[in-house]
């Protein structure tokens, strides 16, 4: 893609944008020209606290929080830094939500298209035992690159994820020009129907 694209990633306090829950960190990579230019990293203050499963699953703390800047001081930031870029993350639906709910609290909306990594990853790599971002990081063979579940290491290794498939798609599948609307129609082919629909659409 000739596009800007950001691979967000969210440590929340639970599972519910739209039940109470907020996000505790973001973590975001620039991808541009098949290379990852730029990152951003910020703890948050939810409001209140996080229970001990949200502590010992994403090594946040309380204490961390405590002195983590506002939601209104970390997402303008954020907003700037996606400005105009396509967004990536995996499982999209839960980073989408927490991200339009948390810029929505600040008076930003979010304009941009947003592609799910492990709806195309189940895709491009059906022999995966399963599409959780740690087995395809083992499986597609990228870099480990810090502590699963912190925001930026994770976006970090699927951002280098992303990078992977769209290799595969160039040099497996001979697709030249790997542009938005093929990907969002990737997103969405039945998963049999893959591998042909992949190989018709090759440039000559």
């Amino acid at each position: 893609m000739q596009e800007r694209i950001v691979v967000l990633d969210f440590e929340t306090t639970g599972l519910s944008a739209g039940g109470g829950d907020r996000a505790i960190e973001i973590g975001a990579v620039a991808v541009e020209n098949g290379k990852i230019t730029d990152k951003y990293q910020n703890l948050i203050q939810p409001g209140f606290k996080v229970d001990r499963f949200i502590e010992h699953y994403t090594g946040i703390t309380n204490h961390m929080l405590d002195q983590a800047p506002r939601p209104d001081e970390v997402f303008p930031e954020l907003y700037r830094f996606i400005d105009g870029s396509v967004m990536v993350a995996h499982n999209a639906s839960f980073d989408r939500s927490f991200l339009d709910m948390e810029l929505a609290q600040v008076g930003y909306a979010r304009q941009q298209p947003f592609l799910c990594s492990m709806r195309i990853a189940r895709r491009l790599y059906q022999n995966a035992p399963n599409h959780k971002l740690g087995t395809l990081v083992k499986y597609a063979k990228v870099p480990v690159t810090g502590t699963f579940h912190r925001a930026l290491a994770d976006a970090e290794m699927t951002a280098l994820l992303w990078l992977e498939m769209m290799t595969l798609l160039r040099r497996h599948y001979r697709i030249s020009e790997i542009g938005l609307h093929l990907l969002l129609q990737l997103e969405k082919k039945a998963i049999k129907q893959t591998e042909g629909w992949l190989r018709k659409m090759h440039s000559p």
